[in-house]
């Protein structure tokens, strides 16, 4: 059975690590749960999908307000499992992800994607999303 939840636990949390690393993997999995726990602290929030109990998909997100935008909700991370990918779940956690958004008084819904994840952006353009912007970053 599918089920959609907030992470609250450690428990939880470093139940995620496994397919956050797909998309993450820069990061150590023994500092896994510390970091997403310090990224709480500043509003970071974590969700996962499971199904028959297992993690197969996670996301990571934040509210802001922004003058540009009004309220939004920014997604910092998005991945399915890679071995369990084009079963649907991307877009069932997408669609939640979303109507949490508009349950928290959202004005839009904000994501980056590299733009070497060309599958990502197809993925996101089938569900509406458009390319709004660049991000432009430079390590200081």
């Amino acid at each position: 059975m599918i089920s959609i939840e907030h992470c609250r636990s450690d428990e939880q949390i470093a139940a995620c690590a496994n397919v956050m690393l797909e998309l993450r993997p820069h990061l150590a999995g023994a500092d896994f749960v510390a970091r997403v726990r310090r990224q709480m602290d500043s509003g970071y929030f974590m969700a996962r999908l499971n199904n028959e109990e297992q993690v197969k998909a996670v996301a990571g997100f934040r509210f802001g307000e922004f003058l540009a935008w009004g309220r939004i909700m920014y997604v910092d991370d998005l991945v399915v499992k890679a071995t369990e990918r084009d079963k649907g779940y991307g877009g069932q956690l997408l669609e939640w992800l979303i109507a949490h958004a508009r349950e928290n008084g959202c004005d839009q819904f904000h994501l980056d994607s590299g733009t070497h994840r060309l599958d990502a952006h197809r993925f996101y353009k089938a569900h509406g999303m458009e390319i709004g912007s660049y991000h432009f970053s430079m390590k200081v």
